[in-house]
């Protein structure tokens, strides 16, 4: 059976196929950031901002009261970071709570809670413990319950998900040490066997595997008379013969975190138990995922809400040469940064969330943007956090406790934050699936021109279709309402920072952003998928673009209901001037930059050219594979599955 030594070799082309085949490819709702990315700024698509109907504030604020009291008197953060373990305790509350069901339908036993209050009741809870954030948040966004919703049947939702509201736990598991976010060589097996398939295979990092109840497992079924086969999706029972959890993994942060190594040697799993047909598991994760991701996002706001919280207080407590450090410019950008930022994300947050729960438009974008948006702009405000803190944010809780003082776990937050870059598609992954989606409109109309495998009559016949699409797209993208002086009015209310400067910006920059894009495609045609750093580009002023977007909806929204709104304002000015800056060093970059000499010294990297460079120290590390083998077979580990019962 394969071993990662022989998981399935496929061509760079057959795993692009795979990936493509599993992309959700048709576009029935309008999409803001789609459009921006074509350089058409749809304002009325999120503005005025979406509200919550009164019942569902109603039903989310009453559990967030009694989640928050739950957090405030039951987890103590710091014995989970101690001893690297949530309490059995802390579970067993959280299912009294309902937390585990805070997303499924009241009629199986769930709270029934909108993404905006789910979203809202992760960040709570994250930030007294990001662990826990994350034993909740994989349970619901990407483990049994969301596919089951999805895509499963009536059967299955009735089997399932009363137990997945109160009892029982679930994981999500498709990594495995060979494949990563390259599904195409995926060895996991699901072997048809009657009414049954057989899983044999192993599968690595599985959040929350170590103590799940119920597992969503990927797996190749192969192809035979009456399969068409493919990847598929199983629930699966963590307490069936032949799964083993091999391995609890440790990590940099998230102390607590469940997650594992888990073997499956003939595993017989129900054909009922499928969810969706034969070879649909690709198109079924990344559809969770799509607002599955908006979990990390709402964490990542969470830590900016803490930040600033700890930066203020101390700030004004430390004093150097005369007076409060906050009051010492240097320290003063950071604060003003982490402040603007904060209300950005939440901005972000709330408005993809809200046009999730509303259904009305389609999301996958703005849902994949506020994942990479939030996990980069998280990272760096707790960076700056340790930075202000200085000597102190260094220091771990427990020390600064010991020699007296208030023991603020700023270097535990930079830990546990390190994790969201590559937790549910690394940023540079999520820069490929956001780049696939932006540039979908061109390769729909223009993408037989490039694919080396048409014939030239079919080369001839796109190239009829571009040029007429074309011919219409490119003259919108020379001037648009953002050239006009008294576009977007309403956002510069009387005695108000101007916020409709911002949004005339945000016009403009998309077009510049659609015409960037087309150029690129003219000038690099088949090889614009290997430009990666320019994509990346791309997709990064997009992403200000739409935290720009969302920050002045969210400031006018804050100001006609007379909630903070002068505030709202300013953060919002302060956060569009901070990101235009952003935003012109990555236009001059995409065209003035050194993608070319840095590939070359790659190779030579990889040549050895430059091994003498690593002359002089020693290397730690032990020996060892760097892939550990996976091939099939019997465990030979002990069991350290360990269900909270």
């Amino acid at each position: 059976m394969p071993g990662p030594h022989h998981t399935p070799k496929v061509s760079e082309r057959e795993a692009r196929q795979v990936a493509e085949a599993a992309r959700q490819q048709d576009w029935h709702k309008p999409s803001f950031a789609k459009e921006l990315f074509l350089g058409r700024f749809r304002l009325d698509l999120i503005h005025p901002h979406p509200l919550p109907p009164a019942e569902d504030v109603q039903r989310g604020e009453e559990f967030l009261a009694k989640l928050r009291d739950f957090c405030e008197t039951e987890i103590d953060g710091a014995l989970i970071e101690r001893e690297a373990r949530i309490p059995d305790a802390v579970i067993d509350g959280l299912k009294e709570l309902g937390a585990l069901g805070m997303k499924i339908d009241t009629r199986y036993g769930g709270l029934g809670l909108t993404q905006v209050y789910y979203n809202r009741a992760l960040a709570l809870v994250g930030s007294v413990s990001p662990a826990v954030g994350a034993l909740l948040s994989a349970h619901q966004s990407i483990g049994v319950p969301q596919p089951l919703k999805l895509f499963g049947t009536p059967e299955q939702k009735e089997a399932f998900l009363p137990r997945l509201a109160r009892t029982d736990i679930s994981a999500f598991l498709l990594t495995e040490p060979d494949v990563g976010s390259d599904p195409a060589r995926l060895a996991t097996t699901a072997v048809p066997d009657g009414d049954e398939y057989v899983l044999d295979g192993v599968k690595l990092w599985t959040t929350n595997g170590v103590v799940a109840d119920l597992l969503v497992v990927m797996a190749r079924v192969p192809k035979s008379e009456g399969h068409p086969g493919g990847i598929t999706a199983f629930v699966v029972e963590a307490t069936s013969e032949g799964v083993t959890v091999e391995n609890r993994n440790a990590f940099m942060g998230l102390r607590g975190l469940e997650n594992g190594v888990t073997r499956f040697h003939r595993v017989r799993v129900p054909a009922a138990h499928r969810i969706g047909p034969e070879g649909a598991g690709l198109k079924i994760a990344l559809t969770t995922l799509n607002t599955g991701r908006l979990s990390l996002p709402a964490m990542c706001a969470g830590a900016g809400k803490w930040c600033l919280k700890i930066a203020r207080e101390w700030s004004a407590a430390r004093e150097q040469w005369g007076k409060p450090v906050a009051h010492h410019e240097a320290v003063g950008t950071k604060i003003s940064f982490i402040a603007a930022t904060t209300f950005a994300l939440e901005a972000v947050l709330d408005l993809s969330s809200q046009m999730a729960d509303e259904d009305r438009n389609d999301i996958r974008i703005e849902a994949a943007l506020a994942k990479l948006y939030g996990s980069e702009m998280a990272w760096l405000m707790a960076d700056e956090l340790v930075q202000i803190r200085g000597g102190r944010g260094y220091e771990t809780a427990a020390s600064l406790a010991a020699r007296g003082e208030r023991p603020v776990p700023a270097e535990q937050l930079l830990r546990d934050l390190r994790i969201n870059r590559i937790f549910e598609g690394s940023t540079e992954i999520m820069h490929l699936l956001i780049a696939r989606e932006a540039v979908d409109a061109h390769l729909a109309v223009a993408g037989d021109i490039i694919d080396p495998d048409k014939t030239l009559g079919d080369k001839a016949k796109a190239g009829v279709q571009a040029g007429a699409f074309y011919a219409r797209w490119l003259p919108r993208l020379v001037a648009g309402r953002g050239q006009l002086p008294t576009a977007y009015a309403d956002f510069h209310p009387k005695g108000r920072p101007d916020l409709a400067q911002h949004l005339r910006y945000v016009e403009r920059a998309s077009r510049k952003l659609a015409r960037s894009t087309f150029y690129a495609m003219s000038r690099w045609q088949g090889r614009m998928e290997t430009k990666q750093a320019f994509l990346g580009r791309i997709v990064d002023i997009g992403a200000e673009l739409f935290a720009m977007s969302a920050s002045c909806v969210r400031a006018e929204l804050l100001r006609t209901n007379g909630d903070h709104g002068r505030a709202a304002y300013e953060l919002a000015d302060t956060f569009c001037r901070q990101s235009r800056l952003r935003v012109e060093e990555l236009f001059g970059r995409l065209w003035g930059n050194t993608d070319d000499v840095d590939r070359h010294v790659v190779e030579g990297v990889l040549a050895g050219r430059y091994a003498w460079l690593e002359e002089g120290v020693l290397d730690p590390s032990g020996d060892g594979p760097w892939i550990a083998d996976a091939t099939h077979g019997p465990s030979t580990r002990e069991n350290v599955h360990r269900p909270v019962r």
